[in-house]
This record gives structure tokens, sequence and C-alpha cells, in this order.
């Protein structure tokens, strides 16, 4: 059995410890795009799952064309990872071969990162478009409906697809949606950031306020499934009434101001752990906050034997090394790598791919001053509504407009401080923001305008054809 005061410095060790350094501006970016089979499209529907054989070839060939190594094959021999060991980048397949995410190696200019992006992008949608399949700029996979709902064949996806399926196990502890499958066709534009510990507590509190403003200003995932939630940006929704969210810690934005350090090591061990590798096998099991699991002498689960071709028990003794299995889904979260992690955004359309990696690097780079900003405002923040209240009231379809105005005024003093911050960096990203801009004066966004297009009756092909930059 293992003591509180272990743990806490086992956490220390693996999230604080990386910190105990100088940050450099440079930050890491993954973008999750869905994969759409373009054939026989309807007025408002797509017709034909993903073709995985396509998605195979498109591995294949990317590899070949660009020089980067295979790192992981599923149990069909199909690649699913691959990495361009000079640069850092990855492409691989998020959960699902629904899902293509490409991932760039540390970089501190946006500059740097577009040119590889473009790169890759073209390739990557000349080899679909000649298939009939395209990617494309939305953070719901338009096809869901039709796509084969399968993880990619390995024991972490099957793991996670079988662990979420077992909600049904827990009755009404929380209301659970019905879409346990939905990491297969839910992506998002993610950005890890350097942090110091000396700023780590206000990084994480001052992001963790401008969620709502987030909510606003790059909602992009329109979930029309369950005609009773209807949402601008449906991952909150998603996340959240999943059994990653039967333990609240673990997902969404921080219900409380953090104060220090210590406090970010308290709030992890609350956090709840569900899965782990022992000999090679991924076992999972109801989740446990850590401060309870390491007090556990036995933990009971349940792996895959593929010999058998079904699930069978395990049981096994806590260790400290487990904490390498930890999984997080906070809004703003602080990584083994000395990194906040920003993965609240959906993913946005191809034209505007690094806004939000230029969002928040200007915003890093003036945190004092946007802490400042947010403290001081009284329109918005201090109307009596937290800041998860105000999240989810825009980031439904019909929030009401009661802190509109407030919010977009705040919106654009909140842009001008990130170019202000680009401007800074020296390296003239600031024209990256300017998607943004235009959405605070048009007060849209991705996913509003294509509720606007659909209601103008035009095809959801063309929808998915402008939203993947063609």
């Amino acid at each position: 059995m293992i003591q509180e005061e272990e743990l806490r410095e086992a956490i220390y060790r693996k999230y604080i410890r990386p910190t105990e350094r100088k940050a450099a501006p440079v930050m890491g970016v993954e973008l999750e795009y869905p994969i759409v089979n373009l054939n026989n499209i309807g007025l408002s529907e797509v017709t034909e799952p993903v073709d995985f054989q396509v998605v195979h070839r498109l591995a294949e060939s990317f590899v070949v064309r660009f020089g980067f190594t295979e790192v992981s094959r599923d149990e069909d021999d199909e690649i699913y990872l691959a990495e361009d060991k000079k640069t850092g980048d990855t492409i691989s397949f998020d959960c699902s071969f629904n899902t293509l995410e490409l991932s760039f190696g540390v970089e501190e200019n946006i500059h740097i990162l577009k040119e590889r992006f473009d790169r890759y992008y073209f390739f990557i949608e000349d080899f679909l478009l000649a298939e009939k399949h395209t990617l494309t700029g939305m953070g719901i996979n338009p096809g869901y409906l039709v796509n084969r709902q399968e993880p990619v064949h390995n024991g972490r996806y099957r793991m996670l697809l079988h662990h979420l399926e077992s909600y049904v196990k827990y009755g009404n502890q929380i209301h659970f949606h019905d879409y346990p499958h939905f990491g297969l066709f839910s992506c998002a534009s993610q950005v890890q950031v350097d942090a110091e510990k000396g700023n780590v507590v206000e990084m994480l509190n001052t992001f963790n306020r401008l969620e709502p403003l987030k909510a606003l200003l790059f909602a992009n995932s329109v979930f029309t499934a369950d005609p009773a939630h209807r949402f601008l940006a449906s991952r909150d929704y998603l996340w959240k009434h999943s059994l990653h969210g039967l333990n609240p810690h673990n997902v969404d934005e921080y219900d409380k101001r953090l104060h220090s350090v210590e406090e970010i090591v308290r709030y992890i061990s609350s956090e709840s752990l569900y899965c782990l590798e022992r000999e090679g096998k991924y076992i999972n099991f109801p989740p446990i906050r850590l401060e309870d699991y390491f007090k556990e002498k036995v933990v009971r689960g349940e792996y895959f034997d593929p010999e058998m071709g079904r699930y069978r028990y395990a049981s096994f003794e806590p260790g400290l090394e487990d904490l390498a299995f930890l999984r997080s889904f906070k809004f703003n979260d602080l990584t083994f790598r000395g990194t906040v992690e920003f993965r609240s955004v959906c993913e946005q359309p191809v034209p505007d791919v690094l806004t939000v990696a230029a969002f928040h690097a200007g915003l890093v780079a003036k945190l004092p001053e946007l802490t400042k900003l947010l403290n001081q405002n009284v329109g918005l923040y201090q109307q009596g509504y937290s800041v998860g209240e105000l999240r989810e009231i825009f980031v439904r379809q019909d929030h009401t407009a009661r802190f509109d105005d407030a919010a977009y005024q705040l919106l654009e003093q909140v842009l001008r401080l990130a170019e202000d911050g680009l401007a800074e960096r020296g390296h003239a990203e600031e024209a990256f923001l300017q998607p943004l801009f235009e959405r605070v004066e048009q007060r849209t966004n991705p996913a509003l305008r294509l509720l606007e297009r659909e209601k103008a009756g035009r095809a959801i092909r063309e929808v998915i054809l402008e939203y993947a930059g063609a």
C-alpha cells in the first residue's frame, strides 16, 4: 500500500519538476481531421462510409513520400503511426481510421509549422480526392452515422472503446449519453506550450477563465444525432457525459481557482485512473481516484484475450509506475512534458488551420496582461455565473444572447492582446489571427456558419469541401 505522501511526491516529480526550468517560446500542435467519403453524398448527409483500404494506401504512400519512419502497425499490419525523426512530426490515426491526425514537433515560428502543414496536407488531399475522399476541417465527422464504428485494431484502442461502452454498468450515477464511440468521430485542434513553475498556476487559472470566450470563437462540432442536445461545440457534452466524466475532475474546466503548485498536485491526486498495461496486456477497470487507487491492495479489471476472443478478469497490485497511465481530459492540462496543453477547441476549417496555435501563443506571451484584463472584467465574469456555466451557455445552438454583447466586447480586447503578443514574438505571425477578428466582427464561428449554410439549402458536399479549403 502506497502512502499519500509517496503519491504526492511521485505526482510532483512527474508534473511539476519538468516545469523547473525557463520556458521557451515554442509550441507543439496536434490537428485531427475527419476523413469523408465523397461518393454519392446526398443533399444533407454522407451516405457511404470511409473506405479503410484507401486510408491504408494513403498511409503507405505518405511514409514513402516524406521519408517518415514507421512506428506502429495494427494487428492487421496496417500503419497507424509514423514519425519524421528529424522534425518530430507524426502522422497517425486517432482511435480509428476515420480520423487522420497530423502532429508537429516543437517549433517556435508558426510560419514554419504552416509550411510543413501545407506540404503534408496538399499531398494527402491530392491522394484522397483521386479516390473520391477528402479531409475536412470539422470537429465532428459529417459521416459519423454511416462510418464503421470500430477502433484501430490494437490493444490500446480496443481497451478504450470497451471501457467507454461499459457505461451501462453504472446506472444513473451521472447522465450518460449513448455515443461511447464518440472518439471515433470527434476531432480537435490542440496546442501545447511550455510552462514554468513560477507561472503554471496563473496559466491554468487564466486560460480556464477564457473557456467561455473560446466556445464563442472556435465552436465547430455541430451534433444533431440527439434532438434534445443540439450543440455548437459538442465535444464538451460528449466527454462530460461519457464514462470519462464519471469523475468530473477528469474533464472540463477547473471548477475552482488554484492557488499553488501543491494544490495542483492535490487536484491531480483526485483524478481517476481507469487503465494500465501489464505484461503486454491493456487492462481496464472501474475509474478510481488516484488517492484511493494506491490504498488498494488488489485491483480487479479485465483484458481482451485474443486467443479466446473474449475478455478475461485480471487482478493486480497497484504500483507507482501506474501513474504513467493517468489520462486526464481537462480543457487546460499540465502534462509530464512541463507543458500546458489546450484541448477544448474543435478542429477548425483548413483555411484557418493555425488560428488556434496563434491565439494561444500570443496570449501566453501576454499572460500577466491577460490575467489583469479578465480580472477587471465586470460585464461577463461578475454576473453571478461560473466559468463552467458560461461555457455551457455558449456551446448551445439555442443559447440566450444575454451575455453576447459583453462577451464579444471582451473577446475583441483579448484578440488585440494576442496580436500584441505575437508581435513581441517577432515572427510576423499576427496575420494568423485575422480570421478570428472577422468572426468577432460578424459574431459567428464555424459551427454557426455551417448551420447558416444548411438553412440556405447548400449541399453538405459543398460545405465539406469549403471547410477542406478546396
